[in-house]
């Protein structure tokens, strides 16, 4: 069995070297960093806390919204910066996916730091030298997949990129150079298998043993994952999480699939009822606070990530770490949740849903009138019930009994649903006409 990537021997050493590296960072963020100096200056910030209580207790959460406006305030990049611009070698920009997309620079060091990350989650993922590792990412100006990559080569691993190919191409590459680990989207993962059936490319004889997945929940619903290790006749399914802004957060579990650990040598994690802004309860879902202690270049303290997590119980972790455990990973967005006559209807549960019943594609759209919202979903039949015969009525039935709601489901020809190599955009809000 893979082990974790990072040991303590409990939680108090975890925490006293969070408590350093806070001191750390705010030492340098407030004579110089324009964003930080003044927020911490006036909440009162003593750069030599006395507990990881008091840093909570003073420091001001950060928002998304915040940092657009100071980008937009201060373009290109915002005034987020501890350092003078010549000490920058490296631009990142996030996807947009959720509004307007923010850019990102970082230091020769931040980048170091974020290496570091991504070597642990690699590790836990039982990849090692001997690798040939495949990575199906476009490789646009998205940190994960230059930070993966680095980090990979960094182990002594053969990476092999896929940029620009086609999925049919990729697919004849990672069959021909051997590729033994699979880096991409956990949509795009479905889409490769989709794409070797249609060309008549037998997985079977890939040596494909694990798929790393990032980018949107997937890896880490039991539905999506069986899903996938099915397809590619049971290559191990491994879940990552990260943010542009923040860094690469977390690792699969070695020994709970559906677990993600968040490495908390390189990052202070709260978990707080997004409504309240207080922590939950233990036990509780929440939402993910987070402050990177190793980006000093371009760091965010207490920042409201908007995922929501749920923290597993057991302390330390079947697998031997005392680390910050989120029980089915991401479990959705605080934004994404949608309220249907009642009912609080997470992407992730509609998802775990599809994937079990083998769906192949799907789409749901919102719509509201006269103040009510409803959803209505449209699914792809697999292979061998070209028809649909009786998968609607099938997955009317399923979603019932899940989410106690009556959500109607429709057939579509194969093909008519749009791919994805990246995030997936599967949700979608219609317009309500005028009265």
């Amino acid at each position: 069995m893979t082990q974790p990537p990072a040991s303590f021997a409990n939680r108090s050493g975890i925490e006293a070297g969070q408590l350093g590296k806070l001191r750390a960072l705010l030492t340098a963020l407030v004579p110089s960093n324009r964003f930080y100096s003044a927020k911490l200056r006036a909440a009162g910030i003593n750069v030599n806390l006395a507990s990881l209580a008091q840093f909570c207790e003073q420091t001001p959460f950060t928002l998304k919204q915040e940092v657009i406006d100071d980008q937009r305030d201060h373009p290109p990049y915002g005034s987020n910066l501890t350092y003078p611009l010549v000490e920058y070698t490296r631009f990142s920009q996030t996807s947009g996916t959720t509004g307007r997309p923010m850019r990102w620079l970082d230091t020769p060091e931040s980048w170091d730091w974020m290496l570091s990350n991504w070597t642990q989650v690699l590790r836990a993922a039982g990849v090692t030298a001997a690798d040939h590792i495949f990575f199906a990412f476009s490789f646009g100006p998205f940190l994960g997949f230059w930070t993966a990559f680095e980090a990979a080569a960094r182990l002594g691993a053969m990476c092999i990129p896929s940029g620009g190919m086609r999925s049919a191409a990729r697919l004849h590459t990672m069959m021909d150079t051997g590729a033994r680990v699979l880096c991409c989207t956990p949509t795009y993962a479905i889409r490769l298998a989709e794409v070797a059936r249609e060309e008549n490319i037998d997985l079977l004889s890939a040596q494909i043993r694990t798929i790393i997945v990032s980018g949107e929940a997937g890896g880490s619903i039991l539905g999506t994952r069986a899903h996938i290790e099915k397809l590619w006749h049971g290559a191990r399914v491994v879940d990552h999480h990260g943010m542009t802004e923040i860094g690469p957060v977390s690792y699969g579990c070695p020994a709970r699939p559906g677990v993600l650990h968040v490495i908390e040598s390189a990052f202070f994690a709260e978990i707080i009822d997004p409504e309240a802004s207080k922590a939950v309860a233990s036990g509780g879902t929440g939402e993910l606070v987070l402050t990177n202690l190793g980006r000093l270049g371009s760091p965010l303290l207490r920042y409201r990530t908007g995922d929501l997590v749920k923290p597993a119980a057991d302390s330390p972790c079947a697998c031997g770490s005392y680390e910050l455990a989120l029980d089915g990973g991401i479990l959705g967005r605080t934004d994404d949740m949608v309220t249907v006559r009642g009912v609080n209807v997470y992407p992730s549960a509609v998802e775990d849903i599809m994937r079990a019943c083998g769906v192949a594609e799907y789409r749901v759209e919102i719509r509201t009138q006269r103040a009510l919202t409803e959803l209505s979903i449209q699914v792809e039949s697999p292979p061998g019930n070209e028809g649909g015969t009786g998968l609607a009525q099938h997955l009317e039935v399923a979603l019932s009994n899940a989410l106690a709601l009556r959500i109607p489901v429709t057939s579509v020809p194969r093909g008519e649903l749009p791919r994805f190599e990246m995030k997936a955009q599967r949700w979608t809000r219609a317009t309500e006409p005028r009265p």
